[in-house]
């Protein structure tokens, strides 16, 4: 019996000390871009990353767990709920 619960794991692309909080776009061919203004000190970029992508879900922040990349801009997330809705919003904020 599998206990992990359902969700999607997300790549992204960070880019920290931006002007404002941006989820969107594409960077490569399946990286997210989220650009925070927080700036990459003590985990202040990822806590903000993972703030906007909870955000940009329309989810907790609990949701979200970053399971790879906590030093790189190149991370991934596992974000908690239902893969099929998931999936749909990622695909609209992969668009331009």
């Amino acid at each position: 019996m599998d206990s992990t619960p359902p969700g999607l794991r997300i790549a992204v692309r960070v880019r920290p000390g931006a002007a404002r909080v941006a989820v969107g776009g594409r960077f490569g061919e399946r990286a997210l871009v989220v650009a925070v203004p927080a700036r990459p000190v003590g985990g202040r970029a990822n806590r903000a990353v993972v703030d906007a992508v909870a955000a940009a879900f329309g989810l907790r922040r609990s949701a979200v767990t970053l399971l790879t990349g906590q030093r790189a801009r190149d991370k991934v997330l596992f974000v908690t709920g239902d893969p099929g809705v998931l999936q749909s919003r990622l695909a609209a904020l992969l668009e331009p």
